[in-house]
């Protein structure tokens, strides 16, 4: 199998490139192909047997006055490609995020839960997974995932310790609750679908467990050696940004189960490792 990594740069992209080393693999951040450009998008994908599409506009906030710029890439970008690996026949892997649900639900969302996206992100990445799955059908697979850290770029655990180390304590909501996720094991775990060819559809990428921001918070201060009691909880409301965020994003791993694979490791385990390798670091 030959495999394209759009998006590469980033912090998943990364570890993709990490997980699929010693694989015939091109790997093309943003400066090296624009997703909206759909003969851009066309050329580069013919092949390759597999495109793992991470190009995404993931500033939330930013989507709600520019939606119709991360409509662009979340949308039209994802778009692209499943109509060029339909042409191509190759298969097509559409990493997408909790954001495409409300946040209503009191249990796991399921994987075939209907979509009711409250942001404007939300709006245009639930247009991703419908158009990846339109324009490919039988060849796509949905992954999502959500509250991702790793070693490759800013993220929450790496702010937690820089506030740790700056100012020795942090406030964070405690009242959102889902599943802290390592870049590293979302890339295992899609390589672990891919070579046992797994049904295409939908599978979510996220750790076992469930956790609050605080939740999260108080382990990565203890992780990193600082007092937990330290972080001090806040509710939603006295954090407000301009996009609304899922107050319950905790996704269902069935898929998983049905088809004899385990989901991701619990996210305690997996922060704890990635501790242990410095990813939490602040560097």
């Amino acid at each position: 199998m030959t495999y394209l990594i759009t998006g590469a740069g980033g912090m998943l992209g990364q570890d993709l490139q990490q997980a699929l080393a010693g694989r015939p693999a091109t790997a093309l951040g943003r400066s090296d192909l624009d997703v909206t450009d759909e003969d851009a998008v066309l050329d580069a994908v013919a092949g390759h047997s597999v495109v793992i599409n991470c190009a995404a506009y993931t500033r939330v906030d930013d989507a709600e006055t520019d939606e119709d710029a991360a409509f662009a890439i979340n949308a039209t970008g994802a778009g692209n490609l499943a109509r060029a690996a339909a042409i191509h026949g190759a298969t097509l892997v559409q990493l997408s995020t909790d954001y495409v649900f409300d946040g209503s639900a009191t249990t796991p969302y399921a994987e075939d839960a209907l979509r009711h996206p409250m942001s404007a992100y939300g709006r245009t990445k639930a247009e991703g997974e419908r158009l990846a799955l339109e324009l490919n059908p039988g060849a796509t697979y949905i992954l999502r995932t959500a509250w991702l850290y790793g070693a490759h770029g800013p993220n929450f655990a790496k702010t937690m310790v820089r506030l740790a180390r700056e100012h020795g304590t942090a406030n964070v909501v405690s009242d959102q609750l889902g599943q802290p996720t390592w870049t590293v094991d979302v890339a295992h775990q899609l390589l672990t679908m891919l070579d046992n060819e797994l049904p295409a559809g939908v599978y979510h990428a996220t750790s076992s467990g469930e956790a609050s921001w605080f939740d999260f918070a108080r382990e990565v201060f203890s992780l990193s050696g600082f007092d937990p009691d330290s972080v001090k909880p806040i509710s939603s409301g006295q954090f407000l940004r301009p996009a609304p965020r899922p107050v319950f994003s905790v996704l269902g791993h069935e898929q998983w189960k049905r088809f004899g694979l385990d989901p991701i490791r619990d996210w305690r385990i997996a922060l704890a490792e990635a501790a242990d390798q410095g990813v939490l670091e602040n560097t």
